[in-house]
């Protein structure tokens, strides 16, 4: 096999001082929803925010001094941060092909470590081979994000940590972008413990493994388009497909309103921020994607914690309105002073706390000395929502009628 057990227990000792052990955090209430005792491993914990760092300093180290001139990588994020890193650690140049609509947050944090960062296509393929052209173009050295022996013995350090913090452990799921990441915690693992049963978790929007593993090569999808930007690969590596089809037990797809309602799972109740690529474990647990399995523990690794803060509010501000907690209240009301000031004095006598106001003019069948407005209302859940809805009909505020 390309990778062995033996070289990922090499790879580990090029992150030594620099890795760190990331911790495993029990979760009560995913035990208590799925039936299955449950823990993370918080790997958005990781320096540099993902598991990624641990690829990147094994490969550099395997470089040595070939590395010297500089070193460009392709990547939607999490990987341009550990190579910029790695590099800087190294002393050496480094160049990150980002794809055009990659997450700011991610693309500043990368130039924050030293990194030139282009950005270059709609998809990591793109930019990975547009990295590939300025390695070769350059004399710099290429460092692939999944599809590499050491970067996939690197990876595989994360496995050996469970192994030692998790020994009651039966089974591991795994996010899977190109699978660099399985591969290498399947190896480490399985090397060890052949019982553990290793699930990886890719989602719905870009899934090209299940295909892939059917045909035996790999096999592109059309779409990467899906808030789990950190695994959006459209073609699997042919060294990571192979791995998979030989250490992986199994896979299972995640749709997009599975993992923003996992993140902010994570965020309410592990008080982890957790970006959508590292969810999709957690998805898949509170999906029910995954048979029930009584003896010991199942480990949901979080890859990682890159999310940008936009995308995290609107995804929180979403499930307020899912949950109830918060709704838009339409009122028609006369155009004279105080009107609206009476609504407001009613909205919040019923604890209601307001959180935006708009009139509204046009659209909507209103005479011509009345207004219409947009409330957005925090309530404390259905109940308060329907009694705020209710009381403020009864008082004489109808809802205006929209013109046909």
């Amino acid at each position: 096999m390309p990778v062995s057990a033996d070289d990922v227990r090499r790879a580990v000792a090029a992150g030594a001082g620099l890795i760190r052990e990331t911790p495993v955090v029990s979760s009560q209430t995913l035990t208590e929803r799925t039936g299955v005792t449950v823990a993370l491993k918080a790997e958005n914990l990781q320096r540099t925010g993902s598991f990624k760092l641990r690829g990147a300093l094994a490969k550099l180290a395997s470089l040595g001094k070939a590395c010297e001139p500089g070193v460009v990588t392709g990547s939607a994020g999490n990987h341009a941060l550990a190579v910029a890193f790695a590099a800087r650690v190294r002393g050496v140049p480094c160049e990150v092909f980002m794809p055009e609509f990659a997450p700011i947050a991610k693309a500043e944090a990368a130039i924050a470590l030293g990194a030139q960062v282009r950005l270059v296509g709609a998809t990591v393929d793109e930019s990975l081979t547009a990295a590939r052209d300025r390695a070769e173009a350059g004399g710099l050295m290429f460092v692939h994000p999944f599809d590499d022996p050491e970067v996939i013995a690197g990876q595989g350090g994360l496995g050996l940590e469970l192994l030692a913090q998790v020994p009651e452990m039966t089974r591991v799921i795994v996010p899977v972008g190109g699978g660099g990441l399985i591969s290498g915690v399947a190896i480490a693992i399985k090397s060890q413990r052949p019982d553990v049963e290793v699930i990886g978790v890719q989602a719905e929007a870009c899934a090209p493994f299940p295909a892939s593993l059917a045909a035996g090569e790999p096999v592109a999808v059309q779409s990467a388009l899906t808030i789990a930007d950190g695994i959006a690969v459209k073609r699997p590596g042919r060294l990571t497909l192979g791995l998979i089809a030989r250490w992986v037990d199994g896979l299972v797809l995640v749709g997009e309103d599975e993992v923003a309602e996992a993140m902010v799972f994570l965020l309410e109740r592990a008080k982890l921020v957790v970006e959508g690529a590292g969810a999709v474990g957690v998805a898949a647990l509170l999906a029910g994607r995954l048979p029930q399995d009584s003896s010991g523990t199942t480990v949901a690794i979080l890859s990682g914690g890159n999310v940008d803060p936009g995308l995290l509010a609107q995804i929180a501000r979403r499930h307020e309105s899912q949950a109830g907690r918060r709704f838009v209240l339409l009122a028609r009301l006369p155009d004279r002073p105080g009107s609206l000031a009476l609504l407001l004095s009613l909205v919040g006598q019923l604890g209601a706390n307001l959180l935006d106001v708009e009139h509204i003019r046009e659209g909507f069948d209103l005479h011509v000395r009345e207004t219409a407005v947009q409330l957005v209302l925090e309530t404390r859940g259905p109940e308060h929502a329907a009694e705020v809805q209710r009381t403020v009909r009864e008082a004489g505020y109808a809802e205006p009628r929209a013109v046909r």
